[in-house]
Protein backbone atom coordinates (compact mmCIF):
# COMPACT_ATOMS: atom_id res chain seq x y z
CA UNK A 1 0.00 0.00 0.00
CA UNK A 2 3.01 2.26 1.13
CA UNK A 3 4.81 1.78 -2.60
CA UNK A 4 1.36 2.46 -4.35
CA UNK A 5 0.52 5.66 -2.67
CA UNK A 6 4.69 6.46 -3.19
CA UNK A 7 4.32 5.59 -6.93
CA UNK A 8 1.03 7.94 -7.28
CA UNK A 9 2.46 10.58 -5.49
CA UNK A 10 5.85 10.40 -7.49
CA UNK A 11 3.18 10.22 -11.05
CA UNK A 12 1.29 13.64 -9.28
CA UNK A 13 4.41 15.68 -8.87
CA UNK A 14 5.96 14.88 -12.37
CA UNK A 15 2.95 15.80 -13.75
CA UNK A 16 2.67 18.54 -12.11
CA UNK A 17 6.09 20.20 -12.71
CA UNK A 18 5.86 18.99 -16.57
CA UNK A 19 2.15 20.62 -17.47
CA UNK A 20 2.18 22.36 -20.07
CA UNK A 21 -0.72 24.92 -20.79
CA UNK A 22 -4.24 23.40 -20.97
CA UNK A 23 -5.01 22.45 -24.38
CA UNK A 24 -8.86 23.20 -23.40
CA UNK A 25 -8.42 27.02 -22.66
CA UNK A 26 -10.72 28.62 -25.63
CA UNK A 27 -9.17 30.48 -27.95
CA UNK A 28 -10.49 34.24 -27.64
CA UNK A 29 -11.07 34.35 -31.12
CA UNK A 30 -14.89 35.90 -30.66
CA UNK A 31 -13.33 38.42 -28.26
CA UNK A 32 -10.83 39.34 -30.89
CA UNK A 33 -13.42 39.90 -33.61
CA UNK A 34 -15.34 41.78 -31.42
CA UNK A 35 -12.97 44.20 -30.37
CA UNK A 36 -11.76 44.85 -33.45
CA UNK A 37 -14.79 45.65 -35.05
CA UNK A 38 -15.11 47.47 -32.22
CA UNK A 39 -12.21 49.57 -31.85
CA UNK A 40 -13.41 51.04 -35.72
CA UNK A 41 -13.34 54.67 -35.82
CA UNK A 42 -16.65 56.20 -35.54
CA UNK A 43 -18.60 53.38 -33.69
CA UNK A 44 -21.28 54.97 -31.76
CA UNK A 45 -22.62 53.32 -28.49
CA UNK A 46 -25.90 52.00 -30.35
CA UNK A 47 -24.32 50.52 -32.84
CA UNK A 48 -21.89 48.77 -30.67
CA UNK A 49 -25.23 47.42 -29.21
CA UNK A 50 -26.29 46.25 -32.09
CA UNK A 51 -22.87 44.82 -32.63
CA UNK A 52 -22.79 42.73 -29.46
CA UNK A 53 -26.40 41.34 -30.29
CA UNK A 54 -25.09 39.99 -33.90
CA UNK A 55 -21.58 38.61 -32.69
CA UNK A 56 -23.81 37.12 -29.35
CA UNK A 57 -26.31 35.31 -31.66
CA UNK A 58 -23.69 34.72 -33.80
CA UNK A 59 -21.48 32.86 -30.98
CA UNK A 60 -24.24 30.85 -29.68
CA UNK A 61 -25.03 29.50 -33.08
CA UNK A 62 -21.37 28.40 -33.56
CA UNK A 63 -21.62 26.64 -29.97
CA UNK A 64 -24.28 24.90 -30.80
CA UNK A 65 -22.76 23.64 -34.02
CA UNK A 66 -19.18 22.88 -32.50
CA UNK A 67 -21.01 21.28 -29.43
CA UNK A 68 -23.38 18.65 -32.34
CA UNK A 69 -20.02 18.02 -33.79
CA UNK A 70 -18.29 17.49 -30.83
CA UNK A 71 -20.80 14.71 -30.02
CA UNK A 72 -20.23 12.76 -33.34
CA UNK A 73 -16.10 13.32 -33.20
CA UNK A 74 -15.37 11.55 -29.57
CA UNK A 75 -16.74 8.39 -30.27
CA UNK A 76 -15.00 8.07 -33.28
CA UNK A 77 -12.07 9.59 -31.87
CA UNK A 78 -12.08 7.47 -28.70
CA UNK A 79 -12.20 4.27 -30.58
CA UNK A 80 -8.89 5.50 -32.48
CA UNK A 81 -7.44 6.10 -29.57
CA UNK A 82 -8.64 2.44 -27.60
CA UNK A 83 -6.88 0.57 -30.93
CA UNK A 84 -3.77 2.30 -30.74
CA UNK A 85 -3.32 1.94 -27.31
CA UNK A 86 -4.29 -1.94 -27.64
CA UNK A 87 -1.43 -2.30 -30.66
CA UNK A 88 1.24 -0.76 -28.38
CA UNK A 89 0.01 -2.75 -25.51
CA UNK A 90 0.64 -6.16 -27.98
CA UNK A 91 4.00 -4.72 -29.40
CA UNK A 92 5.18 -4.41 -25.75
CA UNK A 93 4.52 -7.51 -24.87
CA UNK A 94 5.68 -9.39 -28.18
CA UNK A 95 8.81 -7.27 -27.55
CA UNK A 96 9.57 -8.93 -23.73
CA UNK A 97 7.62 -12.10 -24.53
CA UNK A 98 4.91 -13.71 -22.40
CA UNK A 99 7.45 -16.16 -20.46
CA UNK A 100 9.13 -13.22 -19.04
CA UNK A 101 6.33 -10.99 -18.35
CA UNK A 102 5.01 -13.83 -16.02
CA UNK A 103 8.25 -14.41 -14.80
CA UNK A 104 8.82 -10.28 -13.83
CA UNK A 105 5.42 -10.43 -12.47
CA UNK A 106 6.12 -13.53 -10.12
CA UNK A 107 9.93 -11.72 -9.37
CA UNK A 108 7.77 -8.76 -8.61
CA UNK A 109 5.29 -10.53 -5.91
CA UNK A 110 8.61 -11.76 -3.96
CA UNK A 111 10.60 -8.53 -4.20
CA UNK A 112 6.86 -7.01 -2.80
CA UNK A 113 7.34 -10.04 0.06
CA UNK A 114 10.54 -9.00 0.95
CA UNK A 115 10.13 -5.55 1.17
CA UNK A 116 6.90 -5.57 3.26
CA UNK A 117 9.41 -7.79 6.00
CA UNK A 118 11.72 -5.66 5.78
CA UNK A 119 9.62 -2.57 7.06
CA UNK A 120 8.43 -4.96 9.67
CA UNK A 121 11.72 -6.17 10.89
CA UNK A 122 12.89 -2.73 10.89
CA UNK A 123 9.92 -1.21 13.28
CA UNK A 124 8.94 0.85 10.24
CA UNK A 125 5.24 0.07 10.32
CA UNK A 126 3.84 3.38 12.46
CA UNK A 127 5.81 5.76 10.60
CA UNK A 128 4.19 4.38 7.25
CA UNK A 129 0.54 4.64 9.11
CA UNK A 130 1.45 8.12 10.03
CA UNK A 131 2.53 9.08 6.71
CA UNK A 132 -0.86 7.47 5.19
CA UNK A 133 -2.71 9.48 7.67
CA UNK A 134 -0.58 12.52 6.04
CA UNK A 135 -2.73 11.61 2.27
CA UNK A 136 -5.54 12.32 4.12
CA UNK A 137 -4.60 15.52 5.81
CA UNK A 138 -3.44 16.80 2.67
CA UNK A 139 -6.38 16.74 0.72
CA UNK A 140 -7.19 19.66 3.88
CA UNK A 141 -4.02 21.34 2.87
CA UNK A 142 -1.92 19.40 5.70
CA UNK A 143 1.68 18.36 4.93
CA UNK A 144 2.75 14.88 3.41
CA UNK A 145 5.24 13.20 4.95
CA UNK A 146 7.71 11.63 1.99
CA UNK A 147 10.05 9.85 3.91
CA UNK A 148 8.60 7.25 4.85
CA UNK A 149 7.26 6.74 1.22
CA UNK A 150 10.38 7.32 -0.41
CA UNK A 151 11.92 4.70 2.28
CA UNK A 152 9.95 1.88 1.13
CA UNK A 153 10.19 2.49 -2.47
CA UNK A 154 13.79 2.88 -2.41
CA UNK A 155 13.98 -0.30 -0.98
CA UNK A 156 11.34 -2.02 -3.01
CA UNK A 157 12.97 -0.76 -6.12
CA UNK A 158 16.34 -1.84 -4.87
CA UNK A 159 14.29 -5.73 -4.58
CA UNK A 160 12.81 -5.58 -8.05
CA UNK A 161 16.62 -5.31 -9.67
CA UNK A 162 18.21 -3.29 -12.59
CA UNK A 163 15.43 -1.81 -14.41
CA UNK A 164 14.28 -0.63 -11.07
CA UNK A 165 17.83 0.80 -9.80
CA UNK A 166 18.30 2.58 -13.24
CA UNK A 167 15.16 4.11 -12.68
CA UNK A 168 15.72 5.16 -9.10
CA UNK A 169 18.90 6.41 -10.03
CA UNK A 170 16.91 8.36 -12.73
CA UNK A 171 14.51 9.86 -9.87
CA UNK A 172 17.82 10.60 -7.70
CA UNK A 173 19.02 13.07 -10.64
CA UNK A 174 16.21 14.49 -11.80
CA UNK A 175 14.88 17.49 -9.16
CA UNK A 176 13.29 18.93 -11.65
CA UNK A 177 10.48 16.72 -11.55
CA UNK A 178 10.55 14.49 -8.23
CA UNK A 179 9.77 15.47 -4.54
CA UNK A 180 12.91 16.39 -2.85
CA UNK A 181 12.64 13.27 -0.38
CA UNK A 182 12.60 10.96 -3.26
CA UNK A 183 15.42 12.90 -4.83
CA UNK A 184 17.56 12.69 -1.60
CA UNK A 185 16.39 8.87 -0.57
CA UNK A 186 16.88 7.61 -3.76
CA UNK A 187 20.54 9.00 -3.49
CA UNK A 188 21.02 5.73 -1.53
CA UNK A 189 19.76 3.03 -4.30
CA UNK A 190 23.10 0.85 -4.63
CA UNK A 191 23.82 -0.58 -8.07
CA UNK A 192 26.31 -2.84 -6.63
CA UNK A 193 24.57 -6.55 -6.91
CA UNK A 194 26.17 -10.15 -6.80
CA UNK A 195 28.56 -11.07 -9.35
CA UNK A 196 27.34 -13.28 -12.31
CA UNK A 197 29.39 -16.41 -12.24
CA UNK A 198 32.68 -16.57 -14.36
CA UNK A 199 30.51 -19.39 -16.54
CA UNK A 200 27.78 -17.38 -17.71
CA UNK A 201 30.47 -14.07 -18.59
CA UNK A 202 32.58 -16.44 -20.37
CA UNK A 203 29.40 -17.81 -22.29
CA UNK A 204 28.02 -14.10 -23.37
CA UNK A 205 31.64 -12.98 -24.40
CA UNK A 206 32.61 -16.26 -26.51
CA UNK A 207 29.37 -16.06 -28.35
CA UNK A 208 29.65 -12.44 -29.26
CA UNK A 209 32.95 -12.93 -30.38
CA UNK A 210 32.54 -16.29 -32.44
CA UNK A 211 35.80 -17.77 -30.78
CA UNK A 212 36.96 -19.43 -27.40
CA UNK A 213 38.06 -16.89 -24.76
CA UNK A 214 41.78 -17.60 -24.38
CA UNK A 215 42.12 -17.00 -28.45
CA UNK A 216 41.52 -12.86 -28.08
CA UNK A 217 43.02 -12.73 -24.00
CA UNK A 218 46.72 -14.46 -23.08
CA UNK A 219 44.48 -13.61 -19.34
CA UNK A 220 41.53 -13.20 -17.83
CA UNK A 221 40.70 -12.52 -14.37
CA UNK A 222 37.31 -14.48 -13.50
CA UNK A 223 37.21 -12.61 -10.23
CA UNK A 224 35.08 -9.41 -11.60
CA UNK A 225 36.72 -5.57 -10.77
CA UNK A 226 32.92 -4.34 -10.62
CA UNK A 227 29.53 -5.43 -10.38
CA UNK A 228 26.56 -3.42 -11.08
CA UNK A 229 22.59 -3.99 -12.07
CA UNK A 230 23.08 -4.11 -15.84
CA UNK A 231 26.77 -5.39 -16.34
CA UNK A 232 30.09 -6.05 -14.29
CA UNK A 233 33.86 -5.46 -15.32
CA UNK A 234 36.64 -7.86 -15.43
CA UNK A 235 40.43 -7.49 -16.11
CA UNK A 236 42.57 -9.01 -18.84
CA UNK A 237 45.19 -9.20 -21.08
CA UNK A 238 44.90 -9.11 -24.89
CA UNK A 239 46.21 -11.74 -26.82
CA UNK A 240 47.25 -9.42 -29.93
CA UNK A 241 48.83 -6.20 -28.03
CA UNK A 242 49.98 -7.43 -24.58
CA UNK A 243 47.91 -4.34 -23.25
CA UNK A 244 45.82 -4.42 -20.20
CA UNK A 245 41.96 -4.11 -20.90
CA UNK A 246 38.72 -3.61 -18.73
CA UNK A 247 36.43 -5.81 -19.96
CA UNK A 248 32.37 -4.86 -19.07
CA UNK A 249 29.88 -7.51 -19.74
CA UNK A 250 26.62 -7.55 -19.63
CA UNK A 251 24.67 -9.63 -17.58
CA UNK A 252 22.72 -12.80 -18.65
CA UNK A 253 18.71 -11.93 -18.99
CA UNK A 254 18.93 -8.15 -18.40
CA UNK A 255 18.05 -7.27 -21.74
CA UNK A 256 14.58 -9.22 -21.60
CA UNK A 257 14.04 -8.09 -18.35
CA UNK A 258 14.56 -4.37 -18.27
CA UNK A 259 12.66 -4.88 -21.76
CA UNK A 260 9.50 -6.26 -19.64
CA UNK A 261 9.66 -4.00 -16.90
CA UNK A 262 9.59 -1.20 -19.04
CA UNK A 263 7.43 -1.86 -21.79
CA UNK A 264 4.92 -2.66 -18.93
CA UNK A 265 5.68 1.20 -17.36
CA UNK A 266 5.10 2.53 -21.03
CA UNK A 267 2.08 0.48 -21.47
CA UNK A 268 0.71 1.64 -17.76
CA UNK A 269 1.69 5.16 -18.57
CA UNK A 270 -0.44 5.29 -22.03
CA UNK A 271 -3.02 3.44 -19.98
CA UNK A 272 -3.63 6.03 -17.46
CA UNK A 273 -2.96 9.09 -19.83
CA UNK A 274 -6.21 7.45 -21.71
CA UNK A 275 -8.52 6.92 -19.14
CA UNK A 276 -7.11 10.17 -17.13
CA UNK A 277 -6.76 13.01 -20.08
CA UNK A 278 -5.36 15.06 -17.24
CA UNK A 279 -2.32 13.20 -17.16
CA UNK A 280 -1.97 12.90 -20.47
CA UNK A 281 -1.83 16.55 -20.66
CA UNK A 282 0.71 16.36 -17.98
CA UNK A 283 3.76 14.44 -20.61
CA UNK A 284 3.63 11.21 -17.93
CA UNK A 285 4.02 8.81 -21.05
CA UNK A 286 6.64 11.23 -22.01
CA UNK A 287 9.04 11.53 -19.00
CA UNK A 288 8.24 7.29 -19.39
CA UNK A 289 9.24 7.35 -22.99
CA UNK A 290 12.29 9.24 -22.47
CA UNK A 291 13.30 6.80 -19.46
CA UNK A 292 12.64 3.86 -21.64
CA UNK A 293 14.77 5.18 -24.47
CA UNK A 294 17.45 6.36 -22.42
CA UNK A 295 17.82 2.80 -19.82
CA UNK A 296 17.34 0.21 -23.15
CA UNK A 297 20.31 2.37 -25.11
CA UNK A 298 22.85 1.74 -22.09
CA UNK A 299 22.21 -1.86 -22.63
CA UNK A 300 23.88 -1.36 -26.02
CA UNK A 301 27.77 -1.16 -25.25
CA UNK A 302 28.70 0.11 -28.80
CA UNK A 303 26.82 3.58 -28.13
CA UNK A 304 28.99 3.95 -25.00
CA UNK A 305 32.07 2.99 -27.28
CA UNK A 306 31.18 5.76 -29.35
CA UNK A 307 30.55 8.29 -27.10
CA UNK A 308 34.26 7.49 -25.70
CA UNK A 309 35.66 7.56 -29.55
CA UNK A 310 34.38 11.20 -29.46
CA UNK A 311 35.49 11.82 -26.15
CA UNK A 312 39.26 10.81 -27.14
CA UNK A 313 38.88 12.64 -30.62
CA UNK A 314 37.82 15.92 -29.24
CA UNK A 315 40.73 15.63 -26.92
CA UNK A 316 43.50 15.17 -29.28
CA UNK A 317 42.02 17.56 -32.03
CA UNK A 318 41.98 20.53 -28.96
CA UNK A 319 45.83 18.79 -28.26
CA UNK A 320 44.62 17.62 -24.58
CA UNK A 321 46.04 14.59 -24.35
CA UNK A 322 48.94 16.07 -22.01
CA UNK A 323 46.70 16.57 -19.25
CA UNK A 324 43.59 13.98 -19.80
CA UNK A 325 43.09 10.90 -21.23
CA UNK A 326 39.97 8.46 -22.01
CA UNK A 327 40.05 5.22 -22.00
CA UNK A 328 40.79 3.58 -25.69
CA UNK A 329 38.46 0.99 -26.92
CA UNK A 330 38.64 -1.97 -29.11
CA UNK A 331 36.12 -2.45 -31.52
CA UNK A 332 37.79 -5.17 -32.97
CA UNK A 333 36.84 -6.96 -30.05
CA UNK A 334 33.90 -5.38 -28.88
CA UNK A 335 30.21 -6.07 -29.29
CA UNK A 336 26.32 -4.90 -28.12
CA UNK A 337 27.00 -6.89 -24.60
CA UNK A 338 31.02 -6.66 -24.46
CA UNK A 339 33.18 -3.64 -24.16
CA UNK A 340 36.91 -3.86 -24.47
CA UNK A 341 38.50 -0.94 -23.35
CA UNK A 342 42.12 0.20 -22.20
CA UNK A 343 42.53 -0.42 -18.31
CA UNK A 344 43.73 2.86 -16.23
CA UNK A 345 45.47 2.85 -12.89
CA UNK A 346 44.70 5.58 -10.75
CA UNK A 347 43.29 6.73 -7.71
CA UNK A 348 39.75 9.12 -7.65
CA UNK A 349 39.79 12.68 -7.76
CA UNK A 350 39.05 13.05 -4.05
CA UNK A 351 41.66 11.28 -2.54
CA UNK A 352 44.23 13.87 -1.74
CA UNK A 353 47.03 11.45 -0.31
CA UNK A 354 46.49 9.36 -3.05
CA UNK A 355 46.98 12.63 -5.65
CA UNK A 356 50.06 13.71 -3.90
CA UNK A 357 51.67 10.27 -5.05
CA UNK A 358 51.60 11.37 -8.86
CA UNK A 359 50.87 14.66 -8.35
CA UNK A 360 53.32 17.26 -6.95
CA UNK A 361 50.47 20.00 -7.50
CA UNK A 362 46.83 18.59 -7.18
CA UNK A 363 45.85 22.34 -7.85
CA UNK A 364 46.84 21.75 -11.02
CA UNK A 365 45.49 18.82 -11.44
CA UNK A 366 42.11 20.00 -10.47
CA UNK A 367 42.42 22.97 -12.79
CA UNK A 368 43.37 20.50 -15.78
CA UNK A 369 40.60 18.04 -15.11
CA UNK A 370 38.48 21.18 -14.92
CA UNK A 371 39.22 22.96 -18.12
CA UNK A 372 39.03 19.73 -19.72
CA UNK A 373 35.63 19.39 -18.59
CA UNK A 374 34.35 22.75 -19.28
CA UNK A 375 35.45 23.10 -22.79
CA UNK A 376 34.03 19.36 -23.92
CA UNK A 377 31.14 21.31 -22.70
CA UNK A 378 31.93 24.25 -24.94
CA UNK A 379 33.49 22.07 -28.16
CA UNK A 380 32.85 18.76 -28.24
CA UNK A 381 29.80 16.95 -29.43
CA UNK A 382 29.05 15.71 -25.80
CA UNK A 383 30.34 16.60 -22.54
CA UNK A 384 30.68 13.90 -18.95
CA UNK A 385 27.56 13.91 -17.32
CA UNK A 386 28.47 11.91 -14.52
CA UNK A 387 31.83 12.82 -12.53
CA UNK A 388 31.76 11.60 -9.38
CA UNK A 389 35.13 10.44 -7.91
CA UNK A 390 35.09 7.21 -8.95
CA UNK A 391 34.58 8.06 -12.68
CA UNK A 392 37.47 11.14 -12.32
CA UNK A 393 41.10 9.32 -11.73
CA UNK A 394 44.27 10.98 -11.61
CA UNK A 395 46.60 8.51 -13.33
CA UNK A 396 50.23 7.30 -12.53
CA UNK A 397 51.76 10.03 -15.20
CA UNK A 398 49.90 12.50 -13.70
CA UNK A 399 47.22 13.09 -16.09
CA UNK A 400 43.16 13.06 -15.31
CA UNK A 401 41.18 9.91 -16.61
CA UNK A 402 37.69 10.43 -17.55
CA UNK A 403 36.29 6.85 -17.62
CA UNK A 404 32.75 5.40 -18.12
CA UNK A 405 30.79 7.29 -21.04
CA UNK A 406 27.20 5.59 -20.08
CA UNK A 407 26.20 8.96 -19.25
CA UNK A 408 26.84 11.89 -21.51
CA UNK A 409 25.07 15.33 -22.36
CA UNK A 410 24.72 17.83 -24.98
CA UNK A 411 23.80 21.12 -23.93
CA UNK A 412 20.49 22.30 -26.69
CA UNK A 413 21.10 25.71 -28.28
CA UNK A 414 17.62 26.73 -27.03
CA UNK A 415 19.64 27.65 -23.62
CA UNK A 416 23.65 28.03 -24.28
CA UNK A 417 22.97 32.12 -24.41
CA UNK A 418 21.72 31.55 -20.87
CA UNK A 419 24.27 29.55 -19.78
CA UNK A 420 27.15 31.87 -20.88
CA UNK A 421 25.26 34.38 -19.61
CA UNK A 422 24.82 32.75 -15.92
CA UNK A 423 28.43 32.43 -16.07
CA UNK A 424 29.52 35.91 -16.97
CA UNK A 425 26.93 37.05 -14.19
CA UNK A 426 28.63 34.54 -11.69
CA UNK A 427 32.02 36.28 -12.64
CA UNK A 428 30.99 39.55 -11.98
CA UNK A 429 28.98 38.74 -8.83
CA UNK A 430 25.90 40.09 -10.17
CA UNK A 431 22.76 38.14 -8.37
CA UNK A 432 20.38 40.20 -10.60
CA UNK A 433 22.07 39.56 -13.80
CA UNK A 434 22.25 35.61 -12.22
CA UNK A 435 18.28 35.61 -11.68
CA UNK A 436 17.77 37.36 -15.04
CA UNK A 437 19.73 34.30 -16.96
CA UNK A 438 17.74 31.66 -15.10
CA UNK A 439 14.04 33.26 -15.92
CA UNK A 440 15.67 33.19 -19.87
CA UNK A 441 16.32 29.49 -19.41
CA UNK A 442 13.16 28.54 -17.29
CA UNK A 443 9.64 28.03 -17.92
CA UNK A 444 7.11 30.05 -16.33
CA UNK A 445 3.22 30.46 -16.20
CA UNK A 446 3.59 33.44 -14.58
CA UNK A 447 5.91 36.66 -14.32
CA UNK A 448 8.82 36.43 -12.39
CA UNK A 449 10.02 39.05 -9.83
CA UNK A 450 13.52 39.52 -10.57
CA UNK A 451 14.62 41.36 -7.66
CA UNK A 452 12.78 38.32 -5.25
CA UNK A 453 14.69 35.77 -7.33
CA UNK A 454 18.26 37.46 -7.08
CA UNK A 455 17.66 38.33 -3.17
CA UNK A 456 17.35 34.34 -2.78
CA UNK A 457 20.29 33.92 -4.83
CA UNK A 458 22.27 35.88 -2.88
CA UNK A 459 21.34 34.17 0.08
CA UNK A 460 21.61 30.62 -1.53
CA UNK A 461 25.41 31.33 -3.11
CA UNK A 462 25.94 32.54 0.30
CA UNK A 463 25.48 28.93 1.81
CA UNK A 464 27.24 27.38 -1.00
CA UNK A 465 30.62 29.26 -0.30
CA UNK A 466 30.33 28.67 3.18
CA UNK A 467 29.59 24.69 2.93
CA UNK A 468 32.80 22.45 3.78
CA UNK A 469 33.03 19.37 1.43
CA UNK A 470 32.60 16.22 3.18
CA UNK A 471 34.80 13.20 2.49
CA UNK A 472 33.56 9.08 2.63
CA UNK A 473 35.55 6.47 2.50
CA UNK A 474 34.27 3.14 1.98
CA UNK A 475 35.22 -0.11 3.16
CA UNK A 476 35.24 -3.61 1.49
CA UNK A 477 36.28 -6.45 2.77
CA UNK A 478 37.25 -9.34 -0.20
CA UNK A 479 36.87 -13.28 0.09
CA UNK A 480 40.66 -13.65 1.01
CA UNK A 481 39.82 -10.89 4.17
CA UNK A 482 41.74 -8.28 2.06
CA UNK A 483 40.33 -5.03 2.54
CA UNK A 484 40.16 -2.33 -0.03
CA UNK A 485 38.60 1.42 0.18
CA UNK A 486 36.69 3.61 -2.07
CA UNK A 487 37.46 7.48 -1.34
CA UNK A 488 34.58 9.94 -2.94
CA UNK A 489 32.95 12.94 -2.20
CA UNK A 490 29.62 12.73 0.01
CA UNK A 491 27.31 12.87 -2.78
CA UNK A 492 24.62 13.56 -0.94
CA UNK A 493 25.88 16.87 0.28
CA UNK A 494 25.85 17.92 -3.92
CA UNK A 495 22.70 16.37 -4.03
CA UNK A 496 21.33 18.69 -1.12
CA UNK A 497 23.02 21.98 -2.82
CA UNK A 498 21.28 20.80 -6.10
CA UNK A 499 17.92 20.75 -4.24
CA UNK A 500 18.81 24.31 -3.15
CA UNK A 501 19.27 25.87 -6.13
CA UNK A 502 15.91 24.26 -7.58
CA UNK A 503 13.65 24.97 -4.80
CA UNK A 504 14.77 28.48 -4.72
CA UNK A 505 13.39 28.23 -8.49
CA UNK A 506 10.19 26.89 -8.04
CA UNK A 507 9.40 28.50 -4.98
CA UNK A 508 10.15 32.28 -7.18
CA UNK A 509 7.68 29.96 -9.86
CA UNK A 510 10.35 28.80 -12.18
CA UNK A 511 10.41 25.61 -13.71
CA UNK A 512 14.19 25.04 -14.90
CA UNK A 513 14.72 22.20 -17.69
CA UNK A 514 16.52 18.77 -16.82
CA UNK A 515 19.61 19.32 -18.64
CA UNK A 516 20.36 22.14 -17.08
CA UNK A 517 20.20 20.16 -13.59
CA UNK A 518 22.71 17.97 -15.22
CA UNK A 519 25.21 20.52 -15.50
CA UNK A 520 24.77 22.14 -12.71
CA UNK A 521 25.26 18.96 -10.81
CA UNK A 522 28.28 18.28 -12.73
CA UNK A 523 29.83 22.00 -11.89
CA UNK A 524 28.81 21.62 -7.95
CA UNK A 525 31.09 18.21 -7.96
CA UNK A 526 33.93 20.40 -9.57
CA UNK A 527 33.11 22.87 -6.98
CA UNK A 528 33.60 20.35 -3.80
CA UNK A 529 36.71 18.58 -5.52
CA UNK A 530 37.82 22.75 -5.63
CA UNK A 531 37.12 23.19 -2.07
CA UNK A 532 38.73 19.27 -1.03
CA UNK A 533 42.08 20.20 -3.35
CA UNK A 534 42.62 23.66 -3.72
CA UNK A 535 40.67 25.66 -1.12
CA UNK A 536 42.14 28.85 -1.93
CA UNK A 537 41.33 28.38 -5.87
CA UNK A 538 38.91 31.15 -6.96
CA UNK A 539 37.98 29.11 -10.79
CA UNK A 540 36.10 32.04 -11.76
CA UNK A 541 38.80 34.24 -11.31
CA UNK A 542 41.73 32.31 -11.68
CA UNK A 543 43.47 33.02 -14.84
CA UNK A 544 44.50 29.48 -15.26
CA UNK A 545 41.01 27.96 -15.18
CA UNK A 546 39.53 28.55 -18.67
CA UNK A 547 35.94 28.42 -18.67
CA UNK A 548 35.41 29.95 -22.26
CA UNK A 549 31.94 31.59 -20.79
CA UNK A 550 32.53 34.50 -23.32
CA UNK A 551 33.50 32.34 -26.65
CA UNK A 552 30.91 31.63 -28.90
CA UNK A 553 29.21 27.86 -29.74
CA UNK A 554 28.66 26.31 -33.06
CA UNK A 555 25.41 26.17 -34.05
CA UNK A 556 23.66 22.87 -34.58
CA UNK A 557 21.32 21.32 -32.55
CA UNK A 558 22.01 20.10 -28.77
CA UNK A 559 20.01 17.56 -26.98
CA UNK A 560 20.15 15.52 -23.34
CA UNK A 561 21.43 12.37 -23.10
CA UNK A 562 20.77 10.78 -19.97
Amino acid sequence: VAAVAAGQRLIAFAGCRTARSSPWRSPPGHAVRRDAAASAAGVYSDELEGLDAAVAGGDEAEEEEDKEHEEVEEPRRQQADAGRLLREIMEVVGAAGPLTGASRSLQAAGAAWETAMSVVRHGEVPPLFEALGSITRGVFGGPLQDEAFAKVLRRLFENLGATYVKLGQFIASSPTLFPEAYVKEFQKCLDKTEATRFEEIERIIEEDLGMPISDVFSSFNSRPMASASIAQVHDAVLKSTGERVAVKVLKPGVKNVMKADLGFLFVAAKVLGFLAPMLARASLVDIVSEIRTSMLGELDFRLELANMEVFRDFLAKHRLTKHAVAPKPFPEVSTERVLVMEKFEGVPLADLDGIRAYSANPEATLISALNVWAMSVRKCELFHADVHAGNLLVLKDGRVGFIDFGIVGRIPESIWAAVEGLGAALIANDTLAIARALIAMGATETGVDENRLAADMTSLLSRVSNLKPEVRVRKDIDEKGGVTADVGLDESQVTELLLDIFRVADDNGLKLPREFALLVKQALYFDRYNRLLAPNLDPLRDSRVNLGLATSRKKGRRVIDV
